[in-house]
């Protein structure tokens, strides 16, 4: 029996995805294409728990251990020769410049970017095979194995927080021991992106249920790799629904700001800007 290879199947289905999306074009259909682009936040059997990040610019030095952290947690491959300049390198979490929105702003400054993981994600409206699609907790997660490299939901991601494997993913030999078994590695032609640590929270919920206990506040503050390699805990994450939890206290400051707030994805991670001080 003739089996496909991965990448060829993922190169036939993402054929037929773009068939479909034509059709979808069609006047006859142009009605259920509304209605489908109209669908507000699907929260099918939402969770008790809500997951958020809170990243204080104040606190936050530029240093990158976050983005260190999240590669060697989640196994993303390392930038091969002229990647970084040919734009397909892979970062989960990365350093980006902001600009002064307003005249009278600090001047530009550095800040962490990780996944919004937004409550009316774009990428899970465009997905024709569901491979992206929104937990009852509110993570934006991914089948890796179901994705067949449409790349839609790169494209229609404002925050470029999607990142495709144009080869297959390659560590060097003295890597591949540390290679962390909790993660599963992407295989060339499918999408990738930042999950929260997701495979963290689940551990620790699991711990606590074998204890009989809840989780607590304090042991998710730190839970993500980026947060817990950070040095100065600019960055904290937690449970957006629990309004004692330190990242819902943080989400009423006045600091608080949010990316791209006008598009309507209201993203789960929000910064807090710096304070001014007098020199």
């Amino acid at each position: 029996m003739n089996v496909l290879k991965p990448s060829t199947r993922r190169r036939v289905l993402g054929g037929l995805a773009s068939i479909a999306s034509g059709l979808l074009s069609l006047p006859f259909l142009s009605r259920f294409g509304r209605a489908m682009a109209q669908d507000d936040v699907r929260r099918v059997g939402r969770g008790k728990s809500w997951w958020g990040m809170g990243i204080d610019l104040d606190l936050c030095t530029a240093c990158g251990a976050c983005a260190v952290a999240c590669k060697t947690e989640n196994n993303v491959p390392p930038a091969k020769p002229g990647e970084e300049n040919a734009g397909t390198g892979i970062y989960w979490m990365d350093m980006v410049a902001r600009d002064p929105v307003a005249e009278g702003d600090e001047p530009r400054q550095i800040a962490p970017m990780p996944c919004m993981h937004c409550e009316n994600p774009p990428c899970v409206k465009v997905c024709p095979v569901n491979a992206t699609y929104q937990n009852d907790e509110g993570i934006v997660a991914m089948v890796w194995d179901r994705c067949i490299g449409c790349r839609y939901c790169e494209v229609s991601c404002p925050y470029s927080r999607r990142f495709f494997n144009w080869s297959e993913p390659d560590w060097p030999e003295t890597y591949r021991n540390f290679l962390n078994p909790d993660v599963a590695t992407r295989p060339e032609g499918v999408v990738e992106k930042c999950t929260f640590c997701t495979h963290r929270v689940r551990k620790k919920r699991i711990d606590a249920e074998l204890q009989g206990r809840e989780m607590q506040d304090a042991e998710l503050q730190r839970l993500p790799a980026c947060a817990q390699a950070c040095p100065a805990e600019a960055i904290v994450f937690g449970d957006m629904n629990d309004p004692e939890s330190l990242v819902s206290r943080l989400s009423k400051s006045s600091r608080v700001f949010r990316l791209l707030e006008h598009l309507g994805t209201r993203p789960k991670v929000f910064y807090l800007a710096r304070e001014r001080r007098d020199q």
